[in-house]
Protein backbone atom coordinates (compact mmCIF):
# COMPACT_ATOMS: atom_id res chain seq x y z
CA UNK A 1 0.00 0.00 0.00
CA UNK A 2 1.08 3.23 -0.83
CA UNK A 3 -0.22 6.64 1.26
CA UNK A 4 0.25 9.75 -1.18
CA UNK A 5 -0.15 12.72 0.99
CA UNK A 6 -1.09 15.83 0.00
CA UNK A 7 0.20 19.25 2.36
CA UNK A 8 0.17 22.46 1.89
CA UNK A 9 3.29 24.54 0.49
CA UNK A 10 2.21 27.32 1.81
CA UNK A 11 2.34 27.31 5.29
CA UNK A 12 5.63 27.33 5.60
CA UNK A 13 6.26 28.61 9.16
CA UNK A 14 6.09 26.04 12.22
CA UNK A 15 2.49 25.28 12.28
CA UNK A 16 0.94 22.24 14.46
CA UNK A 17 -0.57 20.89 11.58
CA UNK A 18 3.31 20.73 9.69
CA UNK A 19 4.24 19.06 12.77
CA UNK A 20 1.54 16.24 13.05
CA UNK A 21 1.98 15.75 9.03
CA UNK A 22 6.02 15.43 9.33
CA UNK A 23 5.64 13.13 12.62
CA UNK A 24 2.71 10.97 11.18
CA UNK A 25 5.04 10.80 7.83
CA UNK A 26 7.81 9.11 9.85
CA UNK A 27 6.08 7.04 12.29
CA UNK A 28 4.44 5.29 9.09
CA UNK A 29 6.89 4.85 7.60
CA UNK A 30 8.49 2.99 10.64
CA UNK A 31 5.68 0.39 10.38
CA UNK A 32 6.93 -0.31 7.16
CA UNK A 33 4.35 2.17 4.94
CA UNK A 34 5.34 3.53 1.82
CA UNK A 35 4.09 7.63 2.42
CA UNK A 36 4.59 9.86 -0.88
CA UNK A 37 4.46 13.31 0.00
CA UNK A 38 2.78 16.02 -2.19
CA UNK A 39 3.41 19.37 -1.48
CA UNK A 40 0.46 21.30 -3.62
CA UNK A 41 1.51 24.76 -4.31
CA UNK A 42 -1.07 27.46 -3.40
CA UNK A 43 -2.41 29.86 -1.34
CA UNK A 44 -5.06 27.27 0.98
CA UNK A 45 -7.43 27.58 1.64
CA UNK A 46 -7.56 30.63 -0.92
CA UNK A 47 -5.58 29.38 -3.94
CA UNK A 48 -5.79 30.18 -7.71
CA UNK A 49 -8.39 28.13 -9.97
CA UNK A 50 -5.69 26.89 -12.00
CA UNK A 51 -3.91 25.64 -8.54
CA UNK A 52 -7.11 23.87 -7.91
CA UNK A 53 -7.37 22.52 -10.77
CA UNK A 54 -3.94 20.84 -10.24
CA UNK A 55 -5.04 19.75 -7.52
CA UNK A 56 -8.00 18.02 -9.76
CA UNK A 57 -5.39 16.15 -11.65
CA UNK A 58 -3.24 15.22 -8.44
CA UNK A 59 -6.61 13.99 -6.84
CA UNK A 60 -7.41 12.58 -9.98
CA UNK A 61 -10.74 13.88 -10.89
CA UNK A 62 -10.27 14.43 -14.72
CA UNK A 63 -7.85 12.84 -17.97
CA UNK A 64 -4.27 14.15 -16.23
CA UNK A 65 -3.96 14.67 -20.18
CA UNK A 66 -5.80 17.64 -20.22
CA UNK A 67 -3.52 19.34 -17.42
CA UNK A 68 -1.16 18.79 -15.53
CA UNK A 69 0.23 15.06 -15.20
CA UNK A 70 -1.27 13.09 -11.57
CA UNK A 71 0.92 10.87 -9.96
CA UNK A 72 0.09 6.90 -10.46
CA UNK A 73 -3.05 5.89 -8.67
CA UNK A 74 -3.39 2.12 -8.27
CA UNK A 75 -6.24 0.52 -6.40
CA UNK A 76 -3.53 0.03 -3.67
CA UNK A 77 -3.33 3.74 -3.08
CA UNK A 78 -4.36 5.94 -0.34
CA UNK A 79 -5.02 9.36 -0.51
CA UNK A 80 -4.63 11.67 2.27
CA UNK A 81 -5.37 15.50 1.63
CA UNK A 82 -4.66 17.62 4.09
CA UNK A 83 -8.04 19.60 5.70
CA UNK A 84 -6.34 23.48 5.02
CA UNK A 85 -5.91 22.29 1.38
CA UNK A 86 -9.60 20.45 1.38
CA UNK A 87 -12.07 23.30 2.31
CA UNK A 88 -10.55 25.43 -0.50
CA UNK A 89 -11.17 22.81 -2.82
CA UNK A 90 -14.69 21.15 -2.45
CA UNK A 91 -15.59 20.75 -6.02
CA UNK A 92 -11.81 18.80 -6.75
CA UNK A 93 -13.30 16.26 -3.88
CA UNK A 94 -16.10 16.26 -5.49
CA UNK A 95 -15.18 15.64 -9.06
CA UNK A 96 -12.78 12.75 -8.04
CA UNK A 97 -15.39 10.92 -5.66
CA UNK A 98 -17.58 10.96 -8.94
CA UNK A 99 -14.78 9.54 -11.06
CA UNK A 100 -14.23 6.83 -8.38
CA UNK A 101 -11.07 8.26 -6.43
CA UNK A 102 -12.14 8.59 -3.10
CA UNK A 103 -9.85 10.70 -0.95
CA UNK A 104 -9.45 10.45 2.86
CA UNK A 105 -9.43 14.42 4.35
CA UNK A 106 -6.93 14.94 7.42
CA UNK A 107 -8.76 17.18 9.66
CA UNK A 108 -6.62 19.31 12.22
CA UNK A 109 -8.86 21.84 12.77
CA UNK A 110 -12.26 23.69 11.85
CA UNK A 111 -12.04 26.23 9.10
CA UNK A 112 -13.58 29.32 9.78
CA UNK A 113 -13.38 31.39 6.55
CA UNK A 114 -14.72 28.61 4.54
CA UNK A 115 -17.34 26.40 6.43
CA UNK A 116 -19.23 25.44 3.39
CA UNK A 117 -16.41 24.38 1.16
CA UNK A 118 -15.33 22.30 4.17
CA UNK A 119 -18.37 20.50 4.66
CA UNK A 120 -19.09 19.64 1.00
CA UNK A 121 -15.21 18.53 1.17
CA UNK A 122 -15.65 16.24 4.24
CA UNK A 123 -19.10 14.45 2.62
CA UNK A 124 -17.13 13.86 -0.26
CA UNK A 125 -14.20 12.22 1.32
CA UNK A 126 -13.95 8.44 1.50
CA UNK A 127 -13.68 9.51 5.32
CA UNK A 128 -12.37 11.90 7.98
CA UNK A 129 -9.63 11.33 10.28
CA UNK A 130 -9.34 14.46 12.97
CA UNK A 131 -6.83 15.02 15.17
CA UNK A 132 -8.14 16.05 18.35
CA UNK A 133 -11.78 15.45 19.83
CA UNK A 134 -13.09 19.35 19.37
CA UNK A 135 -12.02 18.75 15.37
CA UNK A 136 -14.18 15.97 15.24
CA UNK A 137 -16.87 17.39 17.58
CA UNK A 138 -17.22 20.40 15.29
CA UNK A 139 -17.21 18.41 12.02
CA UNK A 140 -20.25 16.45 13.64
CA UNK A 141 -22.17 19.38 14.63
CA UNK A 142 -21.45 22.21 11.74
CA UNK A 143 -22.08 19.47 8.85
CA UNK A 144 -24.16 16.75 10.58
CA UNK A 145 -21.83 14.47 9.99
CA UNK A 146 -21.08 10.96 12.15
CA UNK A 147 -18.55 11.10 14.55
CA UNK A 148 -15.10 11.24 12.85
CA UNK A 149 -12.68 9.19 14.51
CA UNK A 150 -9.57 10.89 16.02
CA UNK A 151 -5.91 10.52 16.17
CA UNK A 152 -4.78 12.20 18.44
CA UNK A 153 -0.48 13.78 18.51
CA UNK A 154 2.19 11.97 19.67
CA UNK A 155 5.06 13.18 21.75
CA UNK A 156 8.82 13.04 21.68
CA UNK A 157 10.41 12.23 24.66
CA UNK A 158 12.22 15.13 26.44
CA UNK A 159 14.51 15.74 29.49
CA UNK A 160 12.87 17.52 32.54
CA UNK A 161 13.45 20.64 32.41
CA UNK A 162 15.24 22.04 35.83
CA UNK A 163 13.68 25.15 35.77
CA UNK A 164 14.99 28.31 36.78
CA UNK A 165 15.10 31.50 39.46
CA UNK A 166 13.16 33.67 39.26
CA UNK A 167 10.74 31.45 37.68
CA UNK A 168 10.59 31.20 33.90
CA UNK A 169 7.32 31.52 31.78
CA UNK A 170 6.98 30.49 28.05
CA UNK A 171 4.51 31.56 25.26
CA UNK A 172 5.43 28.92 22.33
CA UNK A 173 3.73 29.73 18.66
CA UNK A 174 3.83 32.47 15.85
CA UNK A 175 3.07 35.61 16.44
CA UNK A 176 -0.67 35.74 15.08
CA UNK A 177 -3.75 37.49 16.54
CA UNK A 178 -4.79 33.36 16.78
CA UNK A 179 -2.28 33.35 19.28
CA UNK A 180 -2.90 36.50 21.44
CA UNK A 181 0.48 37.22 22.44
CA UNK A 182 -0.58 40.49 23.41
CA UNK A 183 -3.25 39.54 26.09
CA UNK A 184 -0.20 37.08 27.35
CA UNK A 185 2.01 40.76 27.15
CA UNK A 186 -1.05 43.06 28.89
CA UNK A 187 -0.87 40.19 31.83
CA UNK A 188 2.44 40.05 32.38
CA UNK A 189 2.42 43.83 32.42
CA UNK A 190 -0.14 43.21 35.80
CA UNK A 191 2.83 41.14 37.57
CA UNK A 192 5.48 43.63 37.66
CA UNK A 193 5.79 43.42 41.25
CA UNK A 194 7.16 40.26 40.84
CA UNK A 195 9.98 37.99 40.20
CA UNK A 196 9.73 36.42 36.84
CA UNK A 197 11.33 36.38 33.26
CA UNK A 198 9.64 35.60 29.75
CA UNK A 199 9.80 34.52 26.31
CA UNK A 200 7.62 34.57 23.39
CA UNK A 201 9.27 31.67 20.98
CA UNK A 202 7.24 32.00 17.62
CA UNK A 203 8.40 33.23 14.01
CA UNK A 204 6.99 37.28 13.61
CA UNK A 205 7.59 36.55 9.83
CA UNK A 206 4.05 34.73 9.33
CA UNK A 207 2.52 38.53 10.70
CA UNK A 208 4.90 41.24 10.54
CA UNK A 209 2.51 43.68 12.21
CA UNK A 210 1.46 41.95 14.61
CA UNK A 211 4.45 41.04 15.38
CA UNK A 212 5.38 44.51 15.56
CA UNK A 213 2.10 45.51 17.59
CA UNK A 214 3.31 42.85 20.61
CA UNK A 215 7.05 44.34 20.04
CA UNK A 216 5.35 47.97 21.09
CA UNK A 217 3.42 46.40 23.77
CA UNK A 218 6.45 44.62 25.64
CA UNK A 219 8.04 48.92 24.82
CA UNK A 220 5.49 50.17 26.12
CA UNK A 221 5.12 48.26 29.21
CA UNK A 222 8.44 48.70 29.84
CA UNK A 223 9.54 44.98 29.47
CA UNK A 224 12.04 44.80 27.34
CA UNK A 225 14.48 43.49 29.81
CA UNK A 226 12.04 40.76 31.20
CA UNK A 227 9.88 39.26 28.26
CA UNK A 228 12.30 38.68 25.06
CA UNK A 229 10.82 37.84 21.49
CA UNK A 230 13.16 35.22 20.39
CA UNK A 231 12.02 34.37 17.25
CA UNK A 232 11.31 31.12 15.69
CA UNK A 233 14.07 28.48 17.78
CA UNK A 234 15.53 25.56 17.02
CA UNK A 235 18.45 23.11 18.17
CA UNK A 236 20.65 24.09 21.24
CA UNK A 237 18.74 27.81 21.75
CA UNK A 238 15.08 25.70 21.74
CA UNK A 239 16.41 22.79 23.84
CA UNK A 240 18.05 25.74 26.15
CA UNK A 241 14.44 28.03 26.20
CA UNK A 242 12.70 24.82 27.52
CA UNK A 243 15.48 24.04 29.84
CA UNK A 244 15.25 26.79 31.93
CA UNK A 245 11.26 26.91 31.68
CA UNK A 246 8.59 25.96 34.74
CA UNK A 247 5.44 27.47 33.10
CA UNK A 248 4.29 27.72 29.96
CA UNK A 249 1.44 29.47 28.39
CA UNK A 250 -0.88 28.67 24.88
CA UNK A 251 -3.97 31.38 25.21
CA UNK A 252 -5.41 31.05 21.76
CA UNK A 253 -8.60 32.30 20.78
CA UNK A 254 -8.95 29.43 18.95
CA UNK A 255 -6.91 25.14 19.18
CA UNK A 256 -8.05 22.23 17.78
CA UNK A 257 -5.56 20.77 20.47
CA UNK A 258 -2.20 22.11 20.96
CA UNK A 259 0.69 20.18 20.63
CA UNK A 260 2.84 22.57 22.52
CA UNK A 261 0.38 21.65 25.54
CA UNK A 262 1.54 18.10 25.70
CA UNK A 263 5.43 18.83 24.30
CA UNK A 264 5.74 21.02 27.27
CA UNK A 265 4.40 18.35 29.51
CA UNK A 266 7.09 16.05 28.02
CA UNK A 267 9.61 18.52 29.83
CA UNK A 268 7.25 18.48 32.68
CA UNK A 269 6.44 21.71 32.71
CA UNK A 270 2.89 22.53 33.50
CA UNK A 271 0.62 24.50 31.40
CA UNK A 272 -2.43 27.31 30.96
CA UNK A 273 -4.75 27.46 28.16
CA UNK A 274 -7.73 29.28 27.26
CA UNK A 275 -10.94 27.60 28.39
CA UNK A 276 -13.13 26.85 25.48
CA UNK A 277 -10.07 26.03 23.29
CA UNK A 278 -8.74 22.22 22.00
CA UNK A 279 -6.11 23.10 24.48
CA UNK A 280 -8.10 21.56 27.26
CA UNK A 281 -8.36 18.16 25.41
CA UNK A 282 -4.40 18.19 25.81
CA UNK A 283 -4.66 19.27 29.50
CA UNK A 284 -7.36 16.68 29.87
CA UNK A 285 -5.39 14.26 28.61
CA UNK A 286 -3.12 15.05 30.98
CA UNK A 287 -5.62 14.38 33.83
CA UNK A 288 -6.66 11.23 32.26
CA UNK A 289 -3.03 10.09 32.52
CA UNK A 290 -2.21 10.91 35.73
CA UNK A 291 -5.59 9.42 37.10
CA UNK A 292 -4.00 5.89 36.01
CA UNK A 293 -0.75 6.43 37.43
CA UNK A 294 -3.03 7.23 41.01
CA UNK A 295 -4.63 3.81 40.79
CA UNK A 296 -7.69 5.48 38.84
CA UNK A 297 -9.01 3.77 35.50
CA UNK A 298 -9.51 6.60 32.70
CA UNK A 299 -8.45 8.91 35.40
CA UNK A 300 -11.62 8.86 37.69
CA UNK A 301 -11.39 11.33 40.54
CA UNK A 302 -12.14 11.08 43.83
CA UNK A 303 -13.39 14.63 44.62
CA UNK A 304 -12.36 17.88 43.12
CA UNK A 305 -9.81 18.47 46.33
CA UNK A 306 -8.36 15.42 45.20
CA UNK A 307 -8.15 15.64 41.77
CA UNK A 308 -6.63 19.14 41.99
CA UNK A 309 -3.13 17.85 44.05
CA UNK A 310 -2.10 15.11 41.52
CA UNK A 311 -4.27 15.33 38.59
CA UNK A 312 -4.23 18.84 36.66
CA UNK A 313 -0.98 20.35 35.47
CA UNK A 314 -1.87 23.61 35.09
CA UNK A 315 -5.66 25.19 34.48
CA UNK A 316 -7.72 25.94 31.85
CA UNK A 317 -8.95 29.87 32.42
CA UNK A 318 -12.19 31.19 31.28
CA UNK A 319 -12.14 34.37 29.44
CA UNK A 320 -15.23 34.14 27.34
CA UNK A 321 -17.60 35.53 29.96
CA UNK A 322 -20.40 38.55 29.82
CA UNK A 323 -19.10 42.00 29.74
CA UNK A 324 -20.94 42.79 32.86
CA UNK A 325 -18.32 41.02 34.09
CA UNK A 326 -15.65 43.41 33.97
CA UNK A 327 -14.30 45.67 36.37
CA UNK A 328 -16.11 48.76 35.83
CA UNK A 329 -14.38 51.21 33.39
CA UNK A 330 -12.45 48.58 31.64
CA UNK A 331 -13.65 46.99 28.12
CA UNK A 332 -13.49 43.10 27.68
CA UNK A 333 -9.63 42.89 26.66
CA UNK A 334 -8.82 44.49 30.17
CA UNK A 335 -10.90 42.22 31.84
CA UNK A 336 -9.44 39.30 29.81
CA UNK A 337 -6.06 40.13 31.20
CA UNK A 338 -6.75 40.75 34.10
CA UNK A 339 -8.47 37.11 34.79
CA UNK A 340 -4.96 35.62 32.93
CA UNK A 341 -2.52 37.92 35.49
CA UNK A 342 -4.67 36.63 38.36
CA UNK A 343 -4.31 32.90 37.64
CA UNK A 344 -0.58 33.38 36.65
CA UNK A 345 0.07 35.60 40.29
CA UNK A 346 -1.15 32.30 42.01
CA UNK A 347 0.99 30.41 40.42
CA UNK A 348 3.97 32.64 41.56
CA UNK A 349 2.99 33.44 44.93
CA UNK A 350 1.07 29.95 46.23
CA UNK A 351 4.00 27.51 46.51
CA UNK A 352 2.11 24.76 47.39
CA UNK A 353 0.32 25.16 43.75
CA UNK A 354 2.97 25.39 42.11
CA UNK A 355 4.46 22.31 43.44
CA UNK A 356 1.45 20.01 43.03
CA UNK A 357 0.87 21.22 38.77
CA UNK A 358 4.66 20.83 38.42
CA UNK A 359 4.14 17.25 40.35
CA UNK A 360 1.10 16.50 37.94
CA UNK A 361 3.14 17.34 35.26
CA UNK A 362 6.13 15.01 35.58
CA UNK A 363 2.98 12.45 36.14
CA UNK A 364 1.78 12.82 33.28
CA UNK A 365 5.05 12.86 31.53
CA UNK A 366 5.77 9.26 32.13
CA UNK A 367 2.75 8.26 29.78
CA UNK A 368 2.14 10.27 27.04
CA UNK A 369 1.92 8.54 23.83
CA UNK A 370 4.35 8.32 21.25
CA UNK A 371 4.21 9.49 17.36
CA UNK A 372 4.11 5.55 16.39
CA UNK A 373 0.92 5.71 18.61
CA UNK A 374 -0.46 7.82 16.65
CA UNK A 375 0.41 6.00 13.11
CA UNK A 376 -0.63 2.91 14.51
CA UNK A 377 -4.03 4.51 15.49
CA UNK A 378 -3.81 6.12 11.59
CA UNK A 379 -3.55 2.44 10.30
CA UNK A 380 -6.10 0.64 12.59
CA UNK A 381 -8.68 3.40 11.53
CA UNK A 382 -7.97 2.69 7.74
CA UNK A 383 -7.91 -0.94 8.20
CA UNK A 384 -4.88 -1.59 7.26
CA UNK A 385 -2.14 -4.36 9.52
CA UNK A 386 0.93 -2.09 10.56
CA UNK A 387 4.45 -4.11 9.51
CA UNK A 388 7.13 -4.81 11.93
CA UNK A 389 9.28 -1.48 12.70
CA UNK A 390 11.79 -1.08 10.33
CA UNK A 391 15.58 0.07 11.66
CA UNK A 392 15.78 4.09 11.11
CA UNK A 393 17.37 5.48 8.46
CA UNK A 394 19.13 8.75 8.41
CA UNK A 395 15.78 10.15 6.32
CA UNK A 396 13.86 9.41 9.30
CA UNK A 397 16.09 11.54 11.48
CA UNK A 398 15.19 14.71 9.54
CA UNK A 399 11.46 16.12 8.53
CA UNK A 400 9.96 14.39 5.51
CA UNK A 401 10.21 15.66 1.98
CA UNK A 402 8.08 18.35 0.86
CA UNK A 403 7.50 19.58 4.42
CA UNK A 404 8.77 22.41 6.68
CA UNK A 405 11.51 21.45 9.39
CA UNK A 406 8.87 21.71 12.02
CA UNK A 407 9.54 18.63 13.57
CA UNK A 408 12.80 19.96 14.83
CA UNK A 409 12.01 23.34 15.43
CA UNK A 410 9.31 25.28 17.55
CA UNK A 411 7.35 28.42 17.81
CA UNK A 412 5.56 28.08 15.05
CA UNK A 413 2.32 26.57 16.05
Amino acid sequence: MLIRFLVPANIRHNSGGNVYNARLTQGLRSLGVAVEILAVEGSWPDASAGQRRRLGGLLGAWDPRVDSPQANITPETVTFVDGLIACGAPSELEYAAAAGQHAWVLQHMPSPSHPDGEGRALRAAAGVICTSSSAAASAAEKHGLPASPVALPGTDPAPVAPGSAPPHIIAVAALLPNKDQLLTVAALARLQDLAWTASLVGTDDADPAYAAQVRAAIASSGMEDRVRMTGQLAGTALADEWSRTDLSLLVSRAEAFGLVVTESLAHGIPVIVREGTGAVDALGLARRLAGRLAGRPDGERGGERDAGTYAVPGAAVGLAGPEGDAPRGNGPEDHHADVLAAVIRQWLVDGSLRAGWRAAALAAREQLPGWDSTARNVLEILGVPAKKPAAKTPAEETPAEGMPTAARTAGGQ
